[in-house]
């Protein structure tokens, strides 16, 4: 094709911009697809249990991942302050990504087990009581509210058709396991099991 009808005619220029960008993606991302890297869970991962999923349904509704990425680069600067940087097999059970971009607070990719339970309880009470250069909101109604685990089953059935290998058990179970325990029971036990598979690992 001439240079010159390409590049006088908009149309041919949009559309053979987008074929070329088309194209490019395509070969970049359809191999990760098949990658026992970004397909396969590392070793030790398992599925959220009722309670950690309730507490993660409680992490996006409160807007956490807006403050809070949950994806450590792997550059040194990174590493050095949270840990091990991300690996796709950490999320394959996932849904949706919490990676994020925006750091208004720090990453929590790794927060497992860093703070003691009555820590993370303070911090979401009157953040600056433990931090006290915090902008952070507290979050007074999470030791209130009181989940009832209606829907927890229900959830993990949703969550077992995108492939997080949920049993019937599991699923039976949801409601019984989370019924009358606090929202902050549950952000808590979310947020201390992030990251502990690959936290102290360099």
């Amino acid at each position: 094709m001439n240079h010159d009808l390409v590049e006088k005619n908009i149309g041919w220029m949009l559309v053979l911009t987008i074929v070329a960008i088309s194209f490019g993606g395509l070969v970049e991302i359809v191999p990760l697809f098949f990658l026992k890297e970004t397909t396969e869970p590392i070793e030790g991962l398992e599925p959220l249990t009722a309670q950690q999923l309730e507490g993660r349904d409680i992490y996006i509704r409160e807007g956490c991942n807006n403050c809070h990425s949950q994806m450590i680069r792997p550059l040194r600067s990174e590493t050095e302050r949270y840990g091990h940087y991300s690996v796709a097999g950490e999320f394959v059970y996932d849904h949706p990504f919490l990676w994020g971009s925006k750091r208004t607070g720090p990453d929590l990719a790794r927060v497992g087990k860093r703070y003691s339970d009555d820590w993370h309880r303070a911090h979401l009470m009157d953040p600056r009581s433990v931090v006290p250069e915090s902008n952070m909101p507290a979050y007074p109604w999470l030791f209130e509210n009181t989940l009832t685990g209606e829907l927890t089953g229900d959830k993990m059935a949703a969550l077992r058709t995108l492939g997080v290998p949920y049993t019937d058990e599991d699923i039976a179970g949801a409601k019984e396991a989370v019924a009358g325990k606090k929202e902050i029971d549950a952000l808590v036990a979310y947020l201390q099991q992030l990251g502990i598979l690959l936290k102290h690992k360099r």
